[in-house]
């Protein structure tokens, strides 16, 4: 009994329990996702235009990236009580949108709406601010899968409540808001004792490398199964029994990871396992040595010849340590003057008000706005573009989309991961390879070819989703992990800021221009003159035809090729740091 009684304390206590039930709070918390389901039940139930759907979108991506409350709250108290304050915002935020589209509380204005849409999405960044840095300091040296697996849960959860939904068999559409706001409130609060940070990097195990495969195959699996329910639905008209059916399979998909903690704590045998520093230490260790004054590594190795670079690392390493030694010696005894730092070099701890002075981080940041601001423009307006295009059943491309943005978060971490590891390359050249992508996507349903939707709807989920399993890790490389959830809520304003810009103005503006065409040229052939007033009805809300957004996607093309520049830059900018940091020398 004493020894199941420790070893359910060390189950408890083990950071692939934290990991899994971290990967469970993502599954349900990023319903910003299903804004894109969310937003045809709000128009038909309140009336609204294009214009103002655009502006509730705006609020939702503002609610979802300004997170520097919870990244504070994460400092000064538990990870559960962080955690439970999403789950109140979400709870009543969407709780009361529910209650006004389905008609239980008078209309309310539309300000007042996107406040209550800003609070329910906002608690999303307490639920991704608690996950991530709980993970990410119980596997430090593991930060693109743990960020990538993540960050993707977060992107699949909208076609999880959508399945969720279909089994449910709601009698309305509006009970799609209730459950935004009841279910994820349910499952977090369930496990928010479980996330927390429980010092991951004492545990690390000969068999971590197995269960990362194990946990990546329990991805791709999912994803596959996701595809082929979505299929099925789409093709055929399956009946409740049947989809409660597939509904349950998807949520044994979802916790089978458990597996993971159970085997290693309960069945296998115990072995010794290592430490893993949070930081690399070793030139902070280094330049403390001088006390009144710093001299770091990398300060030595910026001075070194060109001709050192094509020595190997360890004749190097001895070169610059000589040099080093000489350098302190001559300080000591006052033959040289040495200059005081000004503040941490790229691969240091930054804080957030150090980073923000740095070129690095600007050029980071603007990629990810003319990007990550063209992903989350389609995905808000995806609802929309399918039914401009004569699709009834939105549902679907919202769902597609949500699975691709999971595969590409897994997928942006795990090969981000190899490139850095194998070839010490800037992380993000492949957010520059991602970009060249988007803009081929959206150029493509720009020129109106047959089956655009489903190519944006793809590759748009696949590229949008590898920005965020990309970016944090190498914002986490470049400016340190001593400030992440300060550096990463930061970032995330990227979304919205271009979203303002792209769905707020540009895609709204033209979706609305057109709408009025088409109904002027409707009431024209229909014989009734030029002299009629135009009448507003749910008809002239409606855009039809690929014409709607193909020039918003045409402009977005364009934008993700200037962010394809500003990435390289970064790129040839970080080469030298990425060289020093995983220890390779440069080719």
């Amino acid at each position: 009994m004493v020894q199941f009684s420790e070893k359910l304390r060390g189950f408890l206590n083990d950071r692939w329990l934290v990991f899994v039930a971290s990967m469970w709070v993502q599954s349900c918390s990023g319903i910003g996702y299903l804004f894109g389901s969310i937003s045809p039940v709000i128009k038909s139930g309140m009336g609204y235009n294009q214009r103002q759907i655009a502006l509730l979108g705006v609020a939702k991506d503002l609610g979802d990236a300004i997170g520097f409350l919870a990244g504070i709250l994460c400092e000064v108290l538990p990870i559960w009580a962080v955690l439970f304050i999403g789950v109140v915002q979400n709870f009543v935020g969407y709780g009361v949108v529910w209650l006004v589209v389905a008609h239980k509380l008078p209309a309310l204005p539309l300000w007042v709406l996107c406040v209550l849409i800003f609070i329910g999405t906002n608690g999303e960044t307490y639920f991704n601010t608690g996950a991530l840095v709980s993970c990410v300091q119980n596997f430090p040296k593991s930060r693109g899968p743990i960020v990538g697996i993540l960050k993707g849960f977060a992107g699949l959860s909208g076609a999880i409540l959508t399945q969720v939904y279909a089994m449910l068999n709601f009698p309305d559409q509006a009970s799609l808001v209730f459950m935004v706001a009841v279910g994820p409130s349910i499952v977090i609060t369930a496990v928010m004792f479980l996330v927390r940070p429980v010092g991951g990097h004492k545990q690390v195990r000969p068999s971590d490398h197995s269960s990362f495969l194990f946990i990546y195959s329990i991805c791709v699996i999912l994803a596959a199964y996701l595809l082929a329910v979505l299929l099925l639905q789409d093709l055929s008209s399956l009946n409740e029994n049947v989809v409660i059916f597939l509904t349950i399979v998807l949520l044994i998909l979802i916790v089978l990871p458990i597996i993971i903690p159970i085997f290693l704590v309960f069945f296998s045998e115990p072995r010794p396992v290592l430490e893993e520093s949070l930081l690399p230490e070793s030139e902070k260790q280094e330049s403390s040595r001088m006390g009144s004054f710093i001299l770091s590594l990398s300060e030595v190795e910026d001075e070194r010849s060109s001709e050192e670079d094509t020595l190997p690392p360890s004749e190097r390493q001895k070169r610059i340590a000589h040099l080093q030694a000489k350098l302190y010696q001559a300080a000591a005894e006052g033959a040289v003057r040495v200059k005081r730092r000004k503040g941490p070099r790229r691969g240091e701890d930054f804080t957030l008000l150090q980073a923000l002075v740095k070129a690095d981080f600007w050029l980071i940041f603007l990629s990810l706005v003319l990007a990550s601001g063209s992903g989350l423009t389609v995905i808000d307006n995806l609802g929309q573009m399918s039914q401009s295009l004569g699709y009834s059943n939105t549902h679907i491309f919202v769902s597609m989309i949500s699975i691709w943005n999971f595969l590409g978060r897994v997928a942006g971490g795990y090969f981000s991961e190899n490139i850095v590891k194998y070839y010490a390359y800037p992380r993000p050249v492949a957010m520059a390879a991602v970009q060249v992508v988007m803009a081929f996507a959206l150029f493509f349903y720009a020129m109106g070819c047959p089956g655009s939707i489903y190519v944006v709807s793809v590759l748009i989920g696949l590229c949008y989703g590898a920005h965020w399993a990309i970016v944090p890790a190498a914002v986490s490389e470049l400016f340190g992990l001593k400030s992440f959830g300060a550096l990463y809520n930061f970032l995330t304003l990227a979304s919205p800021a271009g979203s303002l810009i792209f769905s707020g103005v540009i895609a709204s503006g033209i979706y609305d221009y057109q709408a009025k065409q088409q109904h002027e040229h409707r009431i024209q052939s229909s014989g009734l003159g030029l002299g009629v007033p135009l009448v507003v009805t749910d008809d002239f809300l409606t855009c039809y035809g690929s014409i709607c957004y193909s020039l918003t996607m045409g402009i977005m093309s364009g934008l993700c090729i200037i962010a394809f520049i500003l990435s390289m830059i970064v790129v040839h900018r970080t080469k030298r740091v990425y060289a020093q940091l995983y220890g390779k020398p440069l080719a």
